[in-house]
């Protein structure tokens, strides 16, 4: 099923100009229809998916402890 961006943005519940970014950025593929810009619903819950993830993942390796430092002497 195709979306338009308003349609998009009240799914998301995003504001619109969010929805312009993600486009202008490339981060999410569209289809021109004559004068309308539709997206697709299912490969944009996969990008909606995959970003969470992404996130999910990096706040793991925020949160890992740093190793202890072995204490190691520069002698000049």
């Amino acid at each position: 099923m195709y979306l338009n961006i308003q349609e998009t943005a009240d799914y998301l519940e995003v504001p619109v100009s969010e929805i312009h970014r993600l486009i202008r950025e490339r981060q999410i593929r569209t289809i021109r229809v004559d004068d309308d810009i539709l997206l697709n619903r299912d490969q944009f819950n996969f990008f909606i998916e995959q970003r969470e993830k992404y996130k999910h993942e990096l706040e793991a390796y925020m949160n890992t402890p740093l190793p202890e430092d072995p204490d190691i002497k520069d002698e000049d």
